[in-house]
């Protein structure tokens, strides 16, 4: 290359990559996708992270007009999801072994160059040592270890035993607790609560809507498919409360009517979206609780019955979340949902949602009070902040100690606020994450969050934390997780979380919810 190439140096290898991803197969039939990596590549290259924004994509890159409404349109979150599907493809195959890899982390637009973590083989050992490996044992030998492990299996199960009877009695004492733990986090929580979400078929569908809709978290909803009856049916209702996707619910299907949907055999998890955009606030008196019951079937198996949607959620135009978990499709493969109203009302649904589930038990919720999911260093998924009501977003740059996962602690949501988390019959364990901003916090002057944070906070009217004094307690340390066990969903199915202000302000960081 010549001295007078205008080639940043420092993207030189960066460059390459890009080449050699867009020379693939991959990106040779699928020019869109192509033309959006490039788009960003360069966006990047150029040091204009800045403009990498969802409506500068869908203005510069897709021809959308000035007036791109990014909530009813969501060409570019559909776009970047299918493109972060086909890089994936492409490093599992061709480009496995490069040592460059680039991403588009979910819940953001502009692209990472990282470098691959490819493990070399273990040498041989007696390469190593010039010692040449022993022979195969013999038949006495081989006897002799199939005796050992089978001792040695028989006393890992009895082990196993004893730890699950001695923790499911522990699980029989409902009791609620607030333990502090400061420092490094752990989650405390059984094993196979400790990893990520299980494999296998996930269905997400918009009702009546004509338009698929990649969400916050990154997960793709598609539009409206394998129903029979009902009516798609389109609200002008701009805000929906506790939800960042008020797209889900501004279309709905309403009627009596059905969804056939075919499932591998397994266990999921049913989560239906609901929200009554059509009897509001105006209407008091003449619509709101009791203008519309429906009966839901789930295999021909009633699991809502006179279900009211507004007394479910508190209020109109408000998403309400019903979880079903151990579900499975029938004998012909298929799961068939059937709504129905009732006294002459019209059912209503504005989304379905199947993933993998575990048998008895609903799936952990993990929440951050950010607008992107995140993956922390344990391998837990999170996802945006979700299901609330109230209070303000901050986020901060100044890191806290006493983590090494900085990213799980550099938001808040602060102020007088609530969480409604919907989830199934049983009980629950709670772990509330606070981050404490010795010297960072704005007083109260300046209009943000006071510098005192002392606040009560409460589980379904019950008190959690009373005057609550967070730098107080965390003392010297910036991390701190209060866990409270034993606690059981109201009669509307969900853990109501309350922070009450009493001397500046709530604030919290991340929450938990896990199946005991």
């Amino acid at each position: 290359m010549t001295s007078g190439s205008t080639m940043p140096v420092t993207h030189l290898e960066e460059r390459e990559e890009l080449a050699a991803v867009l020379r693939a197969p991959e990106f040779a039939r699928a020019p869109r996708l192509a033309q959006l990596l490039e788009y960003l590549c360069e966006k990047l290259f150029a040091g204009a992270t800045g403009q990498i924004k969802e409506y500068s994509i869908g203005v510069e890159l897709f021809g959308r007009s000035p007036a791109f409404d990014q909530e009813s349109d969501s060409i570019v979150r559909v776009e970047a999801n299918r493109l972060r599907k086909r890089l994936a493809e492409y490093y599992a195959g061709e480009g496995a072994g490069h040592a460059l890899r680039i991403a588009i982390p979910v819940g953001q637009y502009v692209p990472e160059f990282q470098r691959s973590r490819r493990a070399a083989p273990d040498p041989d050992p007696a390469l190593l040592s010039g010692i040449p490996t022993s022979p195969a044992p013999s038949a006495g030998r081989r006897r002799q270890l199939i005796l050992w492990i089978s001792l040695a299996g028989g006393a890992c199960a009895i082990l196993l035993v004893a730890a699950f009877v001695a923790f499911w009695a522990r699980g029989r004492q409902p009791h609620v607790t607030a333990e502090p733990i400061t420092g490094e986090r752990s989650s405390g929580f059984p094993p196979d609560f400790a990893v990520g979400v299980p494999s296998g078929d996930e269905v997400r569908i918009l009702c009546g809507a004509t338009h698929s809709l990649v969400d916050h978290a990154g997960k793709l909803w598609t539009a409206d498919e394998r129903f029979t009856g009902g009516a798609a049916i389109k609200s002008s209702v701009q805000h929906i409360w506790r939800t960042q996707e008020p797209a889900f619910y501004r279309t709905s299907r309403q009627g009596d009517f059905r969804y056939d949907l075919p499932l591998r055999p397994g266990v999921y998890e049913l989560r239906l979206h609901f929200a009554e955009t059509v009897y509001g606030p105006e209407s008091t008196g003449t619509g709101g609780e009791g203008s519309r019951l429906m009966t839901v079937r789930v295999n021909g198996k009633a699991v809502l019955s006179a279900f009211d949607v507004v007394a479910d959620a508190g209020a109109s135009r408000t998403a309400d979340v019903k979880v079903f978990p151990d579900i499975s499709p029938g004998n012909d493969g298929q799961l068939h949902l059937e709504f129905a109203g009732q006294d002459g009302a019209q059912a209503t649904l504005s989304a379905v949602e199947i993933v993998p589930g575990r048998r008895g038990k609903m799936r952990p919720v993990r929440i951050l009070t950010r607008q992107s999911p995140y993956y922390s260093n344990d391998s837990l998924w999170w996802s945006p902040d979700s299901y609330f009501e109230g209070g303000q977003f901050a986020t901060y740059t100044t890191p806290v100690t006493g983590t090494d996962d900085q990213e799980l602690y550099d938001s808040e949501r602060w102020g007088n606020f609530s969480y409604a988390i919907p989830v199934a019959p049983g009980r629950y364990t709670l772990s509330l994450h606070f981050a404490v901003r010795h010297g960072e916090w704005p007083t109260s002057s300046s209009g943000g969050p006071g510098a005192a944070h002392i606040f009560d906070v409460y589980c379904n009217g019950k008190a959690l934390l009373e005057n609550f004094d967070l730098p107080r307690e965390a003392g010297n340390k910036d991390i701190l997780v209060h866990r409270a066990t034993g606690l059981e969903p109201n009669a509307q199915g969900k853990l109501m979380l309350t922070f009450v202000p009493v001397q500046g302000y709530a604030t919290v960081t991340g929450i938990e919810v896990v199946p005991q």
